[in-house]
């Protein structure tokens, strides 16, 4: 099919050609053969390839043929098609705006294309198999370029936040937690982050979000990446967004503080001294359960071998929202409350009712909740005025009985066992030498 004839195909009958390939989509996986759908995918590549212009009706078609392409790749059984079908190559050529002939000249679709091109992409990203191929296609310069459109305004917001999502999914690790070092190193040779960061401050809520998901994903195990965001000063910024009172926002910041703090015990001190506990805290109350898990795995961060902000936080209010949590209907929250009870050890939390909800937690099925809770209990079984409550509350007993699935949990249970042995051995000593 030649362009002209694609052109009145898309431009005449619009709508009767809308119709027809949106039921194609619908329809592809029951009734139309695979090669049909490798014949349609195909048609679609051709005029990416074929049609390069700032011809408002080139510029419709291509937008049309993108769209047909995204919507095939939202289902992942298909990807591969795409991928072998060259869509990479295609879809990459249209990360970049034609050349305008003039500056004053009216731009047909000005951002569309390229958003649609972005979109795809990062669908076609999900599969890790396919990220390097992305990459090797020389895709990360465009999609980095396309972040600086910030400054055409508020028209360039969704092509931006497009670009972020590709970023996000190129740069994330696949299920069994592997993820390609060279395309991390490929953000700092391209310049990645820098824009990333000065999107944090963009005025529209879902390019703030996307842009923080990026950055979040380039901080994961990646200290170039880490200190090079902490040295363009995104830090001020993500403390302010912990405070949003848009849900997704905090989420996105706390998880990129997170993944800056980990492992990495001077990015820590920064996180720190500009600021961030206290929002962390206030997190612990908020109403998504994410941002709760993610605040509760950080202040554990926070206190890990850190005994002057274990105090910090206890004084600044968190014990208690962390013992509610022991309760959560959510797994997951009740881990990462556990892991942070944990490491706080027994600051203030016997003391705010923390051990029955703790002993209860033994009999998790949830082999990592089981785990943290031994460990929290551990902690405060060193106190030994913790010691009546552990006794009061058939703690005890509670350890002595449980059905522990790990060996580390088993062993954890039995050094508590003994330090509570040793602590009462401790007062009965005391009391016989008053």
């Amino acid at each position: 099919m030649d362009n002209q004839k694609c052109h009145e195909q898309t431009t005449n009958s619009r709508s009767s050609k809308r119709k027809l390939d949106d039921e194609f989509i619908v329809t592809s996986s029951d009734e139309t053969t695979q090669q049909d759908l490798a014949s349609h995918v195909r048609a679609q590549v051709q005029i990416l390839d074929s049609t390069v212009s700032s011809l408002e009706a080139d510029r419709a078609i291509v937008k049309h043929s993108i769209h047909i392409l995204s919507e095939l790749a939202k289902n992942q059984d298909i990807v591969n098609l795409i991928v072998e079908s060259g869509g990479v190559s295609a879809l990459v050529q249209h990360l970049q705006a034609p050349e305008w002939k003039e500056l004053s000249e009216p731009r047909p679709y000005e951002h569309e294309v390229e958003k649609g091109s972005a979109f795809t992409l990062g669908l076609l990203a999900l599969k890790l198999e396919h990220q390097q191929l992305i990459v090797d296609a020389e895709a990360l310069p465009h999609l980095i370029t396309l972040l600086k459109r910030h400054k055409d305004g508020e028209k360039s917001r969704a092509v931006i936040r497009r670009a972020a999502d590709a970023i996000t999914n190129l740069a994330h690790e696949n299920s069994i937690g592997r993820f390609n070092s060279t395309i991390y190193c490929h953000y700092l040779v391209e310049g990645g982050i820098p824009p990333l960061v000065e999107l944090l401050e963009f005025a529209d809520a879902k390019v703030q979000r996307a842009a923080a998901g990026a950055l979040r994903t380039l901080a994961f195990k990646n200290e170039e990446n880490k200190t090079l965001i902490v040295d363009c000063n995104a830090l001020p910024t993500l403390i302010l967004m912990l405070q949003s009172e848009d849900v997704a926002i905090h989420y996105e910041a706390v998880g990129v503080i997170g993944n800056l703090v980990h492992s990495s015990p001077n990015i820590k001190k920064e996180v720190l001294r500009a600021g961030a506990l206290q929002p962390v805290i206030e997190l612990l109350s908020s109403s998504c359960l994410e941002s709760q898990r993610e605040a509760a795995l950080l202040l554990g961060q926070f206190a890990n071998g850190d005994t002057d902000c274990k105090i910090d936080i206890v004084q600044k209010g968190a014990v208690g929202p962390l013992i509610d949590m022991l309760q959560s209907p959510d797994a997951q929250v009740r881990e990462m409350s556990t892991f942070a009870l944990g490491r706080l050890a027994q600051a203030g939390i016997a003391h705010g009712g923390g051990i029955p909800p703790l002993l209860k937690l033994l009999d998790s099925k949830d082999d990592r909740v089981q785990h943290n809770a031994a460990f929290a209990l551990f902690g405060l079984a060193d106190n030994e005025y913790n010691v009546a409550d552990f006794i009061r509350v058939g703690g005890v007993q509670k350890l002595q009985d449980g059905e522990f699935i790990f060996q580390p949990t088993r062993d954890c249970v039995a050094k508590t066992l003994k330090r509570l042995e040793e602590k009462v051995n401790e007062r009965i000593c005391k009391r016989s030498k008053m």
